[in-house]
């Protein structure tokens, strides 16, 4: 299946100005509506794709997220993936965007990551007797205090990155707009992924400070 470029539905380029996409949309809904088109079987299903689109490229901060999440890593770009690979694709961008985001966040606070090095260094003794970078002591901390980690403005950045990639995962099938069960299922799925990629960013961040003792 082809992908969909949400640009490209509405025409424009995509250093298009607010001001123009929304001239493009009105003119496209004026151009497709169904009451305009009434022996288009299709006129439907076209207005429904215009307005995903403009759903998410009318809107500025959704706009900011959708570019990153689909060109942020200029990776080049295959127009027959099925919705697999292309949910895939969408989950490991997610992931190091989580990552990344964690561990910028660490690396301006040595002092909290040699303090969560010794609280992680202690658990370990414990459970084993010797010290080690153990993985799941690691994944279970960084679960403790993401919270403390993290401010509204980020998880209000996640929502945004979480509800566009939704957003795109449904315009190219990957699950059926009219399946509520799906469609929730999909963006818990997304958000998981970019729950598990902050807390790769705790352990990454940590790891460079890690010696062993």
């Amino acid at each position: 299946m082809a992908r969909i470029d949400f640009y490209r539905v509405l025409g424009i380029s995509r250093d298009a100005s607010d001001d123009a996409i929304k001239k493009a949309y009105r003119k496209l809904v004026f151009q497709h509506h169904p009451d305009r088109n009434p022996d288009s079987s299709h006129a439907e299903a076209k207005i429904r794709e215009i307005n995903a689109a403009y759903e998410v490229v009318g809107d500025p901060d959704k706009r900011r997220s959708y570019d990153r999440l689909n060109w942020g890593d200029e990776t080049e770009r295959d127009e027959a993936a099925d919705p697999a690979v292309i949910l895939d694709e969408m989950e490991k961008k997610l992931f190091e965007e989580g990552r990344k985001e964690v561990f910028a966040v660490l690396m301006k606070d040595v002092k909290r990551i040699k303090a969560e090095l010794a609280v992680i260094r202690e658990r370990t003794v414990a459970d084993q007797g010797y010290d080690t970078f153990k993985e799941k002591i690691i994944q279970d901390r960084a679960s403790e205090v993401m919270e403390e980690l993290t401010t509204s403005e980020m998880d209000g950045r996640k929502q945004r990155l979480v509800e566009v990639a939704t957003e795109m995962m449904l315009s190219q099938g990957v699950v059926k707009r009219g399946d509520v069960g799906g469609v929730r299922s999909l963006s818990g799925r997304l958000e998981e992924v970019f729950r598990k990629g902050r807390l790769k960013g705790f352990a990454a961040a940590l790891e460079l400070f890690y010696e062993r003792r």
